[in-house]
């Protein structure tokens, strides 16, 4: 669904009045529809955005592979990768649990046999022509137009020069609710929000970049602010509201 020009003008009108320095685009599976200015060799710090953007397509390539099972005990794969979890923990608790990354990477490395920024290079960004997208000091870095590659290919997979890790079973089972009638409701390591739209951070963590996609619409959208912390909850709801209107 295409973004009408009236909508990009309205966001950048938005955007434009309450951060002039966010950088921001809105898209679909064909790409950007209407963005801000960001030069092509700008690299942002997306250290915000790991869980979704290393961790959750590493996890995807590993239940791909049948390596890993969601619903089974993580004593299973030894006593590395259930340390410190509760007994009977399994992958499905940890991705639907707000403290569940660490556990996560722990067990994609143990199960890998490689760090999580190896996992995520060789299995997600290199397949999927994120060549710019790396860790530098521990934080996760990464250019607009990998996140732009990352979210198109997440609504409509394409061709790749390898699996990613993002199958349309993985998204499908990712992109729904799966904690029943507990509160608050999660999906696997993304989070529900109103117009049928699914983000990341959860809401509540507002203090930095956020990714939205809405697979009912084909339309995803990313805002990289340059607000102070405490200030970005106000624009994160303007900015997804305006983004995912209808049309």
């Amino acid at each position: 669904m295409t973004l009408l020009s009236d909508q990009a003008d309205d966001i950048r009108a938005l955007v434009g009045s309450a951060d002039p320095g966010a950088v921001w685009a809105v898209g679909g599976p064909d790409g950007v529809h209407a963005a801000s200015h960001a030069t092509d060799d700008a690299v942002f710090d997306v250290g915000g955005l790991t869980a979704v953007l290393a961790l959750w397509p590493a996890l995807g390539s590993l239940v791909e592979e049948g390596v890993l099972r969601l619903h089974t005990p993580l004593a299973a794969y030894g006593e590395e990768a259930a340390a410190g979890t509760p007994v009977g923990t399994t992958a499905h608790h940890l991705l639907t649990h707000a403290d569940g990354t660490a556990a996560l990477t722990r067990l994609a490395e143990h199960l890998s046999d490689s760090s999580l920024a190896e996992l995520a290079a060789t299995r997600v960004w290199h397949p999927l022509g994120m060549t710019r997208t790396r860790y530098a000091d521990g934080v996760l870095h990464a250019p607009l137009a990998d996140l732009v590659r990352f979210l198109s290919h997440l609504l409509a997979p394409a061709d790749t020069d390898g699996p990613t890790g993002i199958t349309p079973a993985w998204t499908a089972e990712s992109l729904r609710i799966r904690t029943g009638e507990l509160t608050p409701a999660r999906g696997l390591l993304w989070h529900p929000a109103p117009h049928g739209v699914w983000v990341c951070p959860a809401p509540a963590a507002a203090t930095g970049p956020a990714l939205w996609v809405s697979p009912g619409r084909r339309r995803w959208a990313v805002l990289l602010p340059t607000l102070p912390p405490g200030r970005h909850t106000t624009l994160r709801t303007a900015f997804r509201d305006a983004a995912f209107a209808l049309p």
